[in-house]
């Protein structure tokens, strides 16, 4: 590892959905200061990094994602002067803060966007993407036509998301000087990086082409005309050599619909493009026909298969692995991939960390995933905030027949508001989270899922997770060792080694409520050995055969004889 790359290798983030975290004024929406006053919070934890999801000012149509000014903050969530503190303090504390870039889109109420609807002659009317006609078929990620008309230019707009959120483009070199000014005001105040939402969609094919309609939709995908479009990495490298070379940051690319091999020239270390991508293709292992909304289960060889192929191809480009169970756009893990069912919530969540966090890559905790926090299980629509969700809603019951009731089950297994519910601080009114009204309901089982709980139990989540990161701090093989996958085929048990010169890490995961007797295969040797993490009462040196319980997980260090 280079010297300068060296820290966001070895490092844990945490990603804090501002408006859900702390509320310092009682408002009902989370803020700066609140996150500020958790620092000590995160710090006991042990953490590196915070990702903090868009804190700039916006008319919250997307929850953010919709930016009005890049350089000011949201009027609810604090001042500049109150994110400076909290930067300062956070670098104090050994912490660093790295920030959202959203910029395939702004919002609606943008000066940019603001002067380009006046006319064609406006010269902020390239800043945006329009035609005369509708060129294509593409349905909005948010239900309709990715087109909007205009009445002003009698042109219509690209919207890909909601269409208070028109697309940049990219292909006018301003635009993209205005981003790397963006950048550098950012950089200047002192940020370790950027986490860039949706950065693979940048570049749009010129020729628009209509996209398959998939997941019994109303209009096509427009993947196929803008994920990993022509001019994308060429747009990466310009921003990289024209600003991020020169900071010392790290920098995760958000890349649906990209494969591990469309991934690799994005983080292959000779390309200097990105540090990191989120890639979807473990998220999108139980969708159907309905996609995201779907009752199905992932099947675990399904998983190991995707998490493996990234692990491989990551290591084989020099690039390297962002690591996530959950998002502010996911479900929440112990309700996904585990069991949120009381026997085994903690078992689940603890086994869910020990697979992931022995991986090669740098592990996301989402806020409360230390915690086992739980889907909200909302009960009616009225109680839902995002616009996806709204929008499902609707097209569910209204166009695919859907019931009410089983809408609202799909939407309490996958909407994204699940992740969104206000942090679970106490068992206090509304969490701790607010004494104020939150922006959105807190989820009911909080008397029993909290921080205070879980600080006050040693054998809580929050400590697991605690030792988690302590250990990929102090062992170099967490970061460097090579994965290798074990028992490829077997559909309730994840194992895999992680393989340096003189030893090597066994990690072992049931997924499933059952006990299992586990064969540790032939091939798997060790002179000596030593358990290093288990969720249960794993024996303190390896058998060949042993018991896993139910959600069990253990880690073994294994010491190989020197010849």
């Amino acid at each position: 590892m280079s010297k300068k790359t060296a820290w966001w290798k070895n490092s844990v983030v945490y990603q804090i959905y501002p408006k859900s975290f702390y509320d310092s004024d009682g408002d009902g929406f989370g803020d700066l200061n609140g996150i500020r006053a958790k620092l000590s919070y995160l710090k006991k934890l042990g953490i590196d990094v915070i990702w903090l999801n868009p804190i700039y000012e916006s008319p919250q149509v997307d929850n953010g994602y919709d930016i009005s000014n890049y350089r000011k903050i949201e009027p609810e969530l604090g001042t500049m002067e109150e994110f400076e503190l909290l930067l300062k303090e956070a670098h104090e504390k050994g912490m660093r803060i790295i920030l959202d870039l959203v910029v395939n889109h702004t919002s609606d109420k943008h000066p940019w966007f603001e002067e380009a609807k006046k006319g064609k002659e406006n010269p902020y009317h390239d800043y945006y993407i329009w035609k005369d006609t509708i060129p294509n078929n593409w349905g909005s990620s948010f239900g309709g036509s990715t087109w909007e008309y205009v009445d002003e230019t009698a042109q219509y707009y690209l919207h890909l998301f909601a269409k208070e959120q028109p697309d940049l483009n990219w292909e006018n070199p301003k635009v993209r000087a205005e981003v790397y000014e963006i950048l550098r005001f950012w950089l200047e105040k002192g940020i370790d990086g950027f986490r860039m939402d949706v950065i693979t969609l940048i570049s749009k094919d010129p020729a628009y082409p209509d996209g398959p309609v998939i997941q019994n939709k109303e209009y096509g995908s427009y993947y196929a005309g803008c994920a990993s479009g022509p001019r994308v990495h060429e747009y990466l490298q310009e921003m990289n050599r024209e600003v991020l070379s020169k900071y010392d940051i790290m920098t995760v690319g958000e890349a649906p619909h990209t494969s591990a091999d469309e991934a690799v020239p994005y983080t292959a270390a000779d390309r200097h493009e990105l540090n990191m991508v989120f890639h979807f293709d473990h998220m999108h292992l139980d969708y159907d026909e309905n996609g995201k909304y779907a009752k199905n289960r992932v099947k675990l060889t399904d998983l190991k298969k995707v998490m493996t192929r990234w692990q491989d191809a990551m290591r084989e480009c020099n690039g390297w692995n962002s690591l996530y169970w959950s998002n502010h756009d996911q479900a929440r893990a112990v309700s996904r991939f585990g069991n949120e069912s009381t026997p085994y919530r903690v078992k689940s969540a603890k086994m869910l960390g020990t697979i992931l966090h022995m991986m090669q890559g740098t592990p996301y905790i989402y806020e409360g995933e230390e915690l086992g926090m739980t889907n909200a299980h909302f009960e009616s629509i009225e109680e839902y905030k995002d616009v996806e969700a709204l929008d499902i809603f609707r097209d569910f019951t209204e166009r695919k027949g859907f019931s009410e009731k089983d809408t609202l089950e799909l939407l309490s297994l996958k909407s994204r508001d699940n992740a969104r519910t206000p942090m679970q601080w106490d068992d206090t009114a509304n969490a701790g989270f607010t004494e104020g009204t939150p922006w959105i309901g807190v989820n009911k089982n909080y008397k029993e899922i909290n921080a205070e709980q879980c600080l006050a139990d040693p054998d809580s989540i929050f400590y697991y997770y605690q030792e988690l990161i302590r250990l990929r701090h102090e062992m170099p093989i967490i970061t460097d060792g090579v994965y290798e996958l074990l028992d490829q085929e077997n559909e309730s048990v994840y194992a895999y080694l992680r393989k340096g010169e003189k030893e090597t890490l066994l990690v072992v995961g049931n997924f499933t409520d059952e006990p299992i007797n586990y064969h540790v295969d032939e091939n798997v040797q060790a002179a000596k050995s030593r358990l290093l993490i288990s969720n249960y009462n794993a024996a303190e040196t390896l058998e060949r055969d042993f018991a896993l319980e139910p959600y069990g997980a253990c880690v073994y260090l294994l010491e190989t004889e020197i010849e």
